[in-house]
């Protein structure tokens, strides 16, 4: 296995849920952590449970100027980056294709694939030189839709999209790409999501953010003769 100690590891969405417990995991290999998310708190409470090796860095990845002065600060603070984990929380607004807001559409654009593309496109050339890795962390949505969610849908094909062609333009040079594709798993953001659904939030009953972490580590870690491009992961209980 790829030994992961020292690597400089980007998490967006680090503050909480696959995030959280993705650098959680990589702290565990002895991986140089950027914690990247929207509240300074939740990433101070992470920075505090990983140690030096972890650097917070707040920043909205729905806003471009904030993408680009954290890359900025990226680069000036370690010159490298050799793993990107992109697990920023989704927006998800439900709603039928009869009515849904446009406006809602715009903005789980904006954060679900505008917001990964644009730090991708900046951290890129690091990347490439490092030969590194990067992982999107997706949805089972984005492979199969369903009713009542289809701009998020959308937004989740669409970043499934990116990480396909990405991989085709830079495995020659030795970069891995990943897409992981979870079914409902116990984080804040579903448990958000359960209650605009009107429905029993049971976290017992759904994948939780370390299988997902598990998984996330395993692929990285594998040997350079070997690489992981997509990973379905569901959970064991079925709903009712």
């Amino acid at each position: 296995m790829t030994t992961l100690a020292e690597q400089i590891s980007v998490v967006t969405g680090a503050g909480s849920g696959i995030g959280r417990a993705v650098a959680l995991a990589l702290a565990r290999q002895g991986a140089t952590l950027a914690l990247i998310g929207r509240r300074p708190s939740l990433l101070e409470t992470v920075g505090r449970e990983v140690g030096a090796q972890a650097h917070a860095y707040p920043a909205d990845l729905a806003n471009e100027e904030e993408i680009c002065d954290l890359a900025a600060a990226l680069k000036r603070d370690f010159g490298q980056v050799d793993i990107l984990v992109h697990s920023a929380a989704a927006v998800v607004r439900p709603g039928a294709a009869a009515d849904s807001p446009g406006e809602d559409f715009d903005q789980q654009y904006r954060t679900n694939v505008r917001g990964p593309y644009l730090l991708t496109q900046a951290l890129l050339p690091t990347i490439r030189a490092r030969q590194g890795q990067i992982v999107f962390i997706n949805s089972s949505v984005g492979l199969q839709a369903r009713g009542h969610v289809g701009p998020y849908a959308a937004t989740k094909h669409a970043l499934k999209a990116i990480a396909d062609s990405l991989r085709e333009e830079v495995n020659r040079d030795g970069v891995r790409v990943l897409s992981i594709y979870p079914g409902r798993t116990a984080t804040p953001s579903q448990e958000a999501l359960h209650a605009l659904e009107g429905r029993r939030y049971r976290p017992d009953r759904l994948l939780q953010p370390e299988d997902v972490a598990t998984m996330v580590l395993s692929a990285l870690s594998l040997p350079r003769t070997a690489e992981v491009t997509d990973i379905q992961i569901r959970p064991m209980v079925k709903p009712d």
